[in-house]
């Protein structure tokens, strides 16, 4: 194990499956488990304690969930290197969508094969999103522009379309990638720019709107009515 291994919490109320988790990451060299929680109390109190980079949550938990965990884990300043993947068993879940505004970099299905699943560990931990763009066009679409998957008095009421002037043209084409669930080499290549000028137009965004990370970027730009779901 290299002393620059990822550091990954596991929280998940079914033993079974934290188990095969944590057979399947601590066989790679550049990953560890550093803990497991049955529940979403846990996954915070284990979050503080060990500072993983990635905790790996499930949505459905008894006593507090993970969405409530995620909420707490995000609005931690002293944990603002942690990033939450989390795990459902249908990309088509509405919780999905709490998760993001929560605070999540994405999701990932429990089905998830297993070279997927360690591919959303790497990827989180370099500070990507992992929003597929099936899942981005059809269920971020679905719930945000349609303004579905709110919770009572959680409907935003920042300026979200107002923050969007403060963006140059060039970022807000970058931004509508984004959203649209391709990384930073496809948008290069779509956009006929390099992706360090790309990722440079990302970070500039994400400055400019206060956002966590780029599934957040999705999230303002659907909310912000920048990005609309098409009726196919």
């Amino acid at each position: 194990m290299t002393s620059s291994a990822i550091r990954v919490l596991l929280a998940d109320d079914q033993a079974l499956l934290r188990s095969a988790f944590r057979v399947l990451v601590d066989s790679e060299p550049d990953m560890e488990v550093v803990g497991e929680a049955s529940d979403g109390a846990e996954a915070v109190r284990l979050t503080r304690s060990e500072r993983p980079d990635v905790v790996l949550m499930d949505i459905r938990m008894p006593g507090t969930d993970g969405l409530a965990a995620t909420r707490e884990i995000s609005a931690d300043p002293d944990l603002g290197h942690v990033h939450v993947v989390m795990l459902t068993t249908f990309e088509v879940d509405e919780y999905v969508v709490q998760s993001l505004r929560a605070g999540a970099c994405g999701f990932l299905g429990k089905g998830a094969e297993p070279d997927e699943l360690l591919g959303a560990v790497r990827i989180a931990a370099a500070g990507e999103a992992l929003l597929s763009p099936v899942a981005t066009k059809g269920l971020i679409a679905k719930f945000l522009a349609q303004g579905d998957g709110y919770e009572e008095g959680e409907r935003p009421t920042d300026g979200s379309g107002e923050r969007l002037a403060a963006l140059t043209g060039r970022e807000r084409e970058v931004l509508v990638q984004v959203a649209g669930g391709h990384s930073n080499d496809e948008i290069a290549e779509r956009l006929a720019v390099s992706p360090l000028t790309v990722k440079t137009h990302v970070n500039r965004a994400m400055a400019k709107l206060g956002a966590r990370d780029r599934a957040q970027l999705v999230v303002i730009a659907y909310e912000s009515g920048l990005v609309r779901p098409r009726v196919e």
